[in-house]
């Protein structure tokens, strides 16, 4: 797990004995946020996440705001254009490209008048080497990236020193913030599967080992260094390749999970990985109640038998409320408003009832 925990003492509301960069019982945000108004967003998610905020993302601005987009304008060297389906690499760098640049220096403009003074944990959302490689196609075909190994290559490599940058960037914007890093990796298990079609849609693009799975995540968590967790909303989140890649966390939808998904997401709680249990519907009329919320994450801890409390000596054993952080099961980006106002509060007044729901037990 990156970053030592020698460090986490000075950090408000953690203690020097935690392993994770946050404060005991936190809540927060996937990454996107309805709306178009980066400073509004930013204002929202510090007053109803105060322990743990987050980089808004708006992807109502368009294709250069989207999860693809956005990280594209990190890539070195690595220029991309829209096309009438998603991206593409380029031979230059033009209007596309400037546009998502441009769009992300106004969320970190806007990061830096709401949240220039913060002390504290602060997550960036940034799209995973192998959800980029299946969304952006091949300069000379309409295949993505994954059909190239090479490619794949050079676009991990661009990353991993775009990453790099842009977590420098947000260090100047706010120098009190300690930064969490958040791969998104939506596509992951779809590349594991084979499931990615070719342009023509006829054929699957070959299945990369899970050795070279692994290596592309470990390269960019290596070069952000910090802690870094691994997002994954899909059904079949693979916790065996995060956990092999050197993750420090995990997040996924504790509704998506079966049987099986449970079973391993168990390893990755014993093996002490952060847990970001996303407990909440991203879009509704109003969010469940703060109790039930809560009593989704105790409930699956005790029938499954994994620890609640703190006080065991594994690593794994730091209890639910240390280890775990309460977050929508996905972003925010379809909800209204109001209603995403409403869950993130839900989320954090949730997280405060663990240690109550603990104490009253099963």
């Amino acid at each position: 797990m990156s970053g030592p925990a020698s460090k986490l003492g000075s950090v408000p509301g953690i203690s020097p004995q935690s392993p994770y960069p946050w404060p005991a019982g936190s809540a927060t945000g996937v990454g996107s946020m309805p709306g178009t108004d980066p400073a509004e967003a930013m204002r929202i998610i510090l007053g109803e996440l105060p322990g743990l905020p987050h980089l808004a993302e708006l992807p109502a601005r368009g294709p250069a705001a989207g999860l693809a987009g956005r990280t594209a304008a990190l890539l070195i060297d690595l220029p991309v254009e829209t096309t009438p389906t998603g991206w593409r690499f380029a031979g230059r760098p033009g209007r596309d490209l400037r546009r998502a640049r441009d769009l992300l220096a106004a969320d970190l403009d806007a990061l830096a008048e709401t949240a220039g003074g913060y002390t504290g944990p602060l997550k960036i959302q940034i799209c995973g080497p192998w959800t980029l490689a299946a969304a952006i196609e091949l300069a000379r075909s309409q295949d993505p990236a994954l059909a190239d190994p090479g490619a794949v290559a050079d676009l991990t490599e661009s990353l991993a020193e775009g990453v790099r940058i842009h977590l420098a960037e947000v260090s100047k914007r706010v120098p009190g913030g300690q930064l969490l890093v958040q791969l998104d990796e939506p596509s992951l298990p779809a590349v594991l599967a084979g499931q990615v079609p070719t342009a023509s849609g006829l054929n699957r693009l070959p299945v990369p080992e899970e050795t070279q799975a692994e290596a592309g995540l470990a390269a960019v968590i290596r070069s952000a260094a910090a802690f870094t967790l691994v997002h994954c909303c899909a059904r079949q989140v693979p916790f065996g390749i995060i956990r092999g890649a050197g993750a420090g966390g995990v997040g996924c939808d504790l509704d998506q999970l079966g049987r099986a998904g449970e079973d391993e997401l168990a390893e990755a709680v014993e093996a002490g990985l952060g847990i970001f249990a996303g407990v909440a519907p991203p879009a509704g009329a109003a969010p469940p109640p703060a109790r039930e919320l809560a009593g989704r994450v105790t409930g699956l801890w005790q029938r499954l038998g994994w620890p609640v409390a703190s006080g065991g000596s594994a690593r794994g054993r730091q209890g639910v409320v240390d280890q775990v952080v309460l977050t929508p099961g996905c972003g925010l980006a379809g909800a209204t408003a109001g209603y995403a106002r409403a869950v993130l509060a839900r989320c954090r007044e949730a997280a405060a009832l663990l240690p109550e729901l603990i104490e009253e037990g099963p």
